[in-house]
Formats: C-alpha cells, sequence, structure tokens
C-alpha cells in the first residue's frame, strides 16, 4: 500500500471511528420509534450516515495525486479542532462566557491575526449575541456565570 492510499485509508477510518463511537452513544440515550423518537433517534441516523460515507471513502482510497500535502494551514485546522475539544470541556466547567470569549480569541488573534482591537469587539460582541440569543431569548439551559 502506497503512502498515499495510506494517508487517505486513516483520513477515512478516523470518521468511520467516530461515526460508530457516535452511533453506539447515540443508541445508549434510547431511540425510541418512528412515531415516538427518542433523543437518540437523529443522532444516530447522522452517525450512520457518517459511518455510511466515511467506509465509502475507505472503498476509494487509492491515490488520485491531487491530495493536499501536509502545510502549516493543516497545524492551524488541528489547533483549531483541539481548541473545540478544550471549549466542550471548559463550557461545562466554568460555564459559556468564559469559554467562548477566550475560543474567539484564540481564533481571531492567534489563528485569523487580527489587530487586538478588532479581537477584542468581536470576542466580547458575539458572545453577547449567542447569550442574548440563546439564554435570554430562546430560554436555552446552558451552564452561565452572567446572571441577566
Amino acid at each position: 500500500m502506497s503512502y498515499e492510499r495510506r494517508l487517505n485509508v486513516v483520513a477515512a477510518l478516523v470518521p468511520l471511528v467516530i461515526g460508530v463511537a457516535a452511533a453506539i452513544m447515540s443508541w445508549n440515550l434510547g431511540v425510541g420509534s418512528l412515531s415516538a423518537p427518542g433523543p437518540g433517534m437523529w443522532p444516530l441516523v447522522v452517525s450512520v450516515a457518517m459511518v455510511i460515507t466515511a467506509a465509502v471513502l475507505v472503498l476509494q482510497s487509492r491515490p488520485r495525486g491531487d491530495e493536499e500535502r501536509f502545510t502549516k494551514d493543516v497545524v492551524t485546522v488541528a489547533i483549531a479542532a483541539a481548541s473545540l475539544i478544550g471549549y466542550a470541556f471548559l463550557f461545562e466547567l466554568v460555564g459559556f462566557e468564559v469559554p467562548t470569549i477566550a475560543l474567539l480569541v484564540l481564533w481571531l488573534k492567534g489563528l485569523g491575526r487580527e489587530s487586538w482591537p478588532v479581537t477584542a469587539v468581536v470576542s466580547v460582541v458575539a458572545t453577547a449575541a449567542l447569550y442574548l440569543l440563546f439564554i435570554t431569548g430562546l430560554g436555552v439551559s446552558l451552564p452561565h456565570i452572567i446572571q441577566l
């Protein structure tokens, strides 16, 4: 198996494994029935679609010559993905506001190289808008530290 093919197989196996894990967790939530779907119904549907798509990618993994090389941009994507995992972890520990501002600062200043004034304004305004939309407007129960 060529190096390019191995890379394509690994790139397809990652979403396959994530899809299988998500399907198992969805099943554990309770699928219910079509007339009375449980909380795991739609996550299971999406997980199965993800597994099928990833399996097709594994089967079609032969190199085509247009594969993207590993560059600095790939590192940026990896940092952004890892920061989302950190965001999800911090979200439960300290609430919505602090991790959201921190994530936006990282993305805007660290990854996007925006100026500090733009980073500060966008981070605070976007967090406030999300707070007003989800917590105040829609009444979504999110962990948060600011009480309005």
